[in-house]
């Protein structure tokens, strides 16, 4: 049966005798019955009209945590984009979003979709990265659960293809919490291990996923993260955030919140934090090779090195932990000057090795251990740098 269509002086269906009253499917023909010419022709609202009324509160998800920039058009496509990829089209070919309000003051969307079904697996994208940043897809205020599990399926289906889209089921980004961590604006050619070195900068991970394509297996570029020590948090934000690594700048917040600033008595761990990403930065630079040289910071302070015997001591220290992991061919610490004028890499220790196979075990051996109670930061340095003589890099 076609749509109900409104004519200027009667109501007329396919196969039914004008003037008399139309069958709306779901409804009994006699429930009110009107004589001829009763109250004259009543508007009728057409079947489909009355269904998406009735429907709506199931079919639309909430959006929250929207960039500045997103608009109702590129909200839109988004959704029906990704609804196709992990094929949560349900309702048949087409998109899968019919209408989206946005409140760009408070940075959030309606998103009705087409069917209750397509609705319920738009749930399962909570987490998705959404221009640079993850938002929140929830069920809106009005949604009315009891009158939904008439209408159709409440949850996505379980088959949905989520990795396509770089999530996993049951977890928004793979990791879940509110401590859970975003961290965006990472250049492609990080691996895995040098974005979790990076973070590791502030303690152990209980939890990391790098959002890689499917397809490739390459990075696209953001990653989740959830430290054991859940205190770090936001510390580890705001040292992170806005730092430039190579031709990106990192994006680092907790990915269902909010950027939230440190408390007073955390200044102290920030600020030691932001002088060793400052050091690690330099292992990140595009291009950069291992080398036979490793240099190390967080080892040694000025005031060790001024008297010559505890020096002798430090150095001979370096030369047994450093040959640990190779032929260790030389070992460099540089001192102050008696006049106490600066002295370029004062405070670091530098070893070089016979190969850069010996380097690199020493760079993973000893990066991120305990030394005083300061974590070592252990990072490759240019070979032509060190053999001039040139601490200051």
């Amino acid at each position: 049966m076609g749509l109900v269509r409104l004519q200027p002086a009667s109501i007329a269906c396919f196969g039914q005798i004008p003037g008399t009253t139309p069958t709306i499917p779901g409804m009994f023909p006699n429930m009110f019955p009107l004589a001829s010419g009763q109250f004259g022709a009543l508007p009728v609202m057409p079947v489909q009209a009355m269904t998406q009324q009735a429907t709506r509160h199931a079919r639309r998800v909430y959006v929250g945590g929207l960039s500045p920039t997103a608009n109702e058009q590129s909200v839109a496509t988004f959704f029906s984009q990704v609804m196709s990829a992990i094929g949560g089209n349900t309702a048949g070919p087409g998109d899968a979003v019919v209408n989206v309000y946005i409140n760009h003051e408070k940075k959030f969307a309606f998103v009705e979709m087409r069917s209750v079904e397509e609705a319920s697996n738009a749930m399962a994208l909570d987490g998705i990265i959404f221009e640079g940043a993850p938002v929140k897809v929830r069920r809106p205020s009005d949604y009315n659960p009891s009158l939904a599990a008439t209408l159709g399926p409440s949850q996505p289906n379980p088959n949905l293809n989520l990795a396509a889209v770089g999530l996993t089921p049951g977890s928004a980004g793979g990791l879940e919490g509110p401590d859970r961590i975003f961290v965006g604006g990472l250049p492609y050619y990080f691996t895995e291990a040098q974005i979790r070195e990076l973070l590791e900068s502030f303690g152990p991970l209980r939890g990391f996923d790098l959002v890689k394509d499917r397809e490739t297996g390459n990075s696209k570029g953001y990653a989740f993260c959830v430290y054991q020590d859940l205190s770090v948090t936001d510390i580890a934000c705001a040292a992170l955030n806005g730092i430039k690594m190579g031709d990106k700048t990192l994006t680092v917040r907790r990915a269902n919140q909010g950027a939230s600033q440190p408390k007073p008595e955390q200044e102290n761990v920030l600020l030691h934090a932001q002088q060793q990403i400052a050091l690690q930065r330099l292992m990140f630079q595009p291009g950069a090779l291992a080398t036979k040289v490793v240099c190390l910071t967080q080892v040694v302070n000025a005031d060790e090195l001024q008297d010559d015997e505890a020096y002798e001591d430090i150095v001979e220290d370096m030369r047994i932990e450093g040959g640990k992991f190779g032929n260790l061919v030389n070992v460099a610490i540089p001192r102050p000057k008696p006049n106490g004028e600066p002295t370029p890499g004062l405070g670091k220790v530098f070893l070089e090795y016979a190969d850069v196979d010996g380097a690199t075990k020493a760079r993973t051996g000893l990066n991120g251990r305990k030394f005083d109670g300061n974590q070592v930061v252990a990072v490759f340095y240019p070979e032509n740098k060190f053999s001039q003589g040139e601490y200051d890099g």
